[in-house]
């Protein structure tokens, strides 16, 4: 198994997500929680390409190809929260990070740690759910041993 393509997929991961929050803020929609959701697609697709990628590759065992999976979105989530922590200290530090959405894991006035302690929580969770969805989906197509 070679680690270049989940590296790849994971940095589409994270260019994708960040490229979708910039532009997000931008139209002032950075407030809303929910449009967080919506970051799911992008790691969907590029955990669903790392797949593809090994099937075309001739890796069809089951257990690799989760590994795989699971380490190219656990690189898309790593990659965006350092890029939220660089954009978050560009824009002012804590006092950016207190204008972000509301509704937040923790309450009250959150540091830059802080929301990326539970950004990074939330991602590893997402990146579990995916892992697992897709290899659910993929599971006829794969062999088990």
């Amino acid at each position: 198994m070679k680690l270049r393509k989940e590296f790849l997929n994971g940095f589409i991961i994270a260019a994708t997500t960040g490229a979708f929050f910039l532009l997000m803020d931008a139209m002032g929609y950075g407030d809303l929680f929910y449009l967080r959701l919506i970051n799911v697609i992008f790691v969907l697709y590029g955990v669903n390409r790392s797949v593809q990628m090994n099937i075309v590759d001739g890796e069809n065992n089951f257990v690799n190809n989760a590994v795989s999976a699971m380490i190219t979105a656990l690189i898309g989530v790593f990659l965006s929260i350092i890029g939220l922590i660089i954009y978050s200290y560009l824009q002012g530090g804590d006092a950016y990070v207190e204008t972000l959405s509301k509704t937040f894991l923790f309450g009250g006035n959150p540091s830059i740690f802080t929301y990326s302690a539970s950004l990074l929580f939330e991602g590893v969770a997402a990146s579990v759910i995916v892992t697992m969805l897709l290899m659910l989906y993929w599971n006829n197509r794969l062999t088990s041993d």
